[in-house]
């Protein structure tokens, strides 16, 4: 799981770019477009967040990042086949305990905000799609090579929501498919339970 929670601290400095989607009528691409540059502004003009205040930046991950991912399919995806071995009130932890893994991975990394930027490409016509793929780049600085990062969304009632994030062309929920499998093989899905409740838990004191 440790190649997992590696591509993170990357992904975090594009994925609090996404505060507005569940207003209708707009692209994901213009959404992302139009919030990247507010949500920045909160980070470096927010003085408890750039003191490292924990709780404001949980709240920022929780208000900001979290309400636009589809937990449920994304659990669903990375568990793969092994999903429907598990019982109702397995898969309600699972989703549980990735969520809050997320929230407290994102929460904790933060700080390692360094004034990069988000390089959008444009959806040219996104039409009736109920799913598609936002396009984009964090621009790092100091000579270092952008690093691409593709979100896999679909539309639903309540917005475009992303079940599935790729970073430099690892996706998300084939890495932590290959982690889960492993984990089961070893422990069953309890165990799979037990590893992520227990990483939860070494998070949450940091």
């Amino acid at each position: 799981m440790k190649k997992t929670f590696g591509i993170f601290v990357v992904l975090v400095a594009s994925m609090f770019v996404f505060p507005t989607w569940g207003i209708a009528g707009i692209s994901p691409d213009k959404l992302v477009e139009e919030t990247v540059q507010e949500v920045i502004d909160i980070i470096k003009e927010d003085e408890a967040i750039k003191s490292g205040d924990k709780e404001k930046m949980l709240d920022l991950v929780e208000t900001k990042i979290i309400p636009h991912f589809d937990f449920t399919r994304m659990t669903r995806l990375a568990m793969g086949k092994n999903w429907r071995n598990a019982s109702e009130e397995q898969q309600s932890v699972l989703v549980k305990e990735f969520r809050t893994l997320l929230v407290r991975t994102y929460s904790n990394t933060l700080t390692s905000y360094s004034e990069e930027t988000i390089s959008v490409t444009p959806i040219p016509n996104i039409g009736d799609a109920t799913e598609s793929t936002v396009r984009t780049q964090v621009i790092q600085g100091q000579g270092k090579q952008p690093v691409p990062i593709d979100y896999n969304m679909e539309k639903q009632a309540s917005g475009w929501k992303v079940f599935d994030v790729t970073v430099a062309g690892v996706s998300l929920v084939t890495n932590y498919r290959s982690s889960f499998d492993s984990q089961i093989r070893r422990g069953g899905v309890d165990g799979l339970i037990k590893t992520l409740t227990s990483k939860n838990d070494s998070l949450e004191g940091h």
